[in-house]
């Protein structure tokens, strides 16, 4: 079947060649060149932080938060059971034990009413995830971080520019991880970046993300020679790809222009059609600005979502389901993961289906998926 509507259309949005061309007259084509540092800048004025550090990507980010809070054997982090597997990799390599908390039904974020009985003598962080660029409650969530003196790293992969009363989200934890893969609100193919929020981390991030050397500090002059002091990694992406995100950085109000239209076209569109078959569209609580990163439904059960996603493919368009149940993967049983521990996600990732949506998806062939969706029957 030819696909006429794909669940993702990655396009160029403004000066993406032109600046991927300078990276490579200014032949600086390795990391924290000029646009890298570009990135850095907008990012950080944009958000009001202390510092941004673009990486290869946001597992590489959440890697670097692991080192940096010293991520030890046995240490539990506590992270949303209905997430990608990286936000929990970074802390399992680092010899960390996850605890997997369910999410609200209405926001499939981490419920923050499980929180406070997840939390033992042997938690070092707690990893809020705003799924669909939907801020968790974070008021909620620092309040018991504080009490706890715990550190609250976020994944924000799909929030940036996304606020929870009027703050934006990545701004509430020590750090935060951001992602710029292809299916990202801003990309460049493959990258992330880490928001430090406490300015004592700064120093030592620049440090690891450079191999574990002091370049960054031989750089500005602070140090006549490197040397290797800490341990680390080599995380920072070539200047050619920073080159692709400052320019879609550049266009974020069109990015977003488009992408709210094509939400909000979707849920006046279907609401009527969702009650009728008993199928929930997304929530977005009043006091949060989502970052309009997805546009997902939830049908009754597995059965009518996977005939769901046949019935569209068989027309030619493209859509898919999300996350499976961190604690029944074969890792999380290795954990101890097990059947009715998380109820809420094992009932989500049955149920949930992802629309084509991107800035790449045109108001025409997003009228070709809506008047497709609107002839299924459950």
């Amino acid at each position: 079947m030819t696909i006429k509507v794909d669940f993702n259309n990655p396009v160029l949005v403004g000066k993406e060649l032109d600046y991927m061309a300078q990276a490579i007259e200014n032949k600086h084509l390795s990391g924290d060149g000029a646009f890298t540092k570009k990135c850095h800048t907008l990012l950080e004025d944009s958000l009001d932080i202390p510092k941004v550090l673009l990486t290869t990507s946001c597992t590489h980010a959440l890697e670097m938060m692991a080192i940096l809070l010293d991520i030890q054997k046995g240490d539990e982090v506590i992270i949303p059971d209905f997430t990608f597997v990286s936000t929990v990799n970074a802390f399992v390599l680092r010899g960390a034990h996850p605890v997997f908390v369910d999410v609200q039904e209405d926001t499939l974020n981490l419920d923050e009413t499980k929180l406070e009985a997840a939390i033992t003598s042997r938690t070092k962080a707690i990893v809020p995830v705003h799924y669909a660029g939907v801020g968790c409650e974070m008021d909620a969530i620092m309040s018991i971080a504080q009490h706890h003196e715990i550190p609250v790293l976020e994944d924000n992969a799909h929030g940036l520019f996304g606020k929870y009363k009027d703050k934006y989200l990545g701004t509430f934890g020590n750090m935060a991880a951001q992602s710029f893969h292809e299916t990202k609100n801003f990309s460049c193919g493959e990258g992330g970046a880490l928001l430090i929020n406490d300015p004592k981390l700064v120093e030592r991030a620049e440090i690891v993300r450079e191999k574990g050397t002091n370049r960054s500090r031989f750089f500005r002059g602070q140090v006549d020679k490197y040397t290797w002091v800490d341990i680390g990694s080599s995380y920072l992406p070539s200047d050619i790809l920073a080159g692709m995100l400052y320019a879609q950085l550049e266009e974020r109000e069109k990015i977003q222009y488009h992408r709210k239209n094509l939400w909000g076209t979707y849920n006046i569109a279907l609401k009527n059609w969702a009650e009728k078959e008993n199928i929930q569209l997304p929530t977005v609580p009043e006091h949060t600005e989502q970052s309009y990163h997805m546009f997902y439904m939830l049908l009754p059960n597995l059965e009518a979502r996977q005939r769901f996603i046949t019935y569209l493919r068989e027309r030619g368009i493209y859509s898919v389901f999300h996350y499976l149940p961190l604690h029944l993967s074969d890792m999380g049983k290795h954990f101890g993961g097990k059947v009715g521990d998380c109820p809420v996600t094992e009932s989500v990732s049955d149920r949930l289906v992802r629309l084509p949506f991107s800035f790449g998806l045109s108001m025409s062939e997003q009228e070709q998926v809506i008047d497709t969706i609107l002839e299924f029957k459950v």
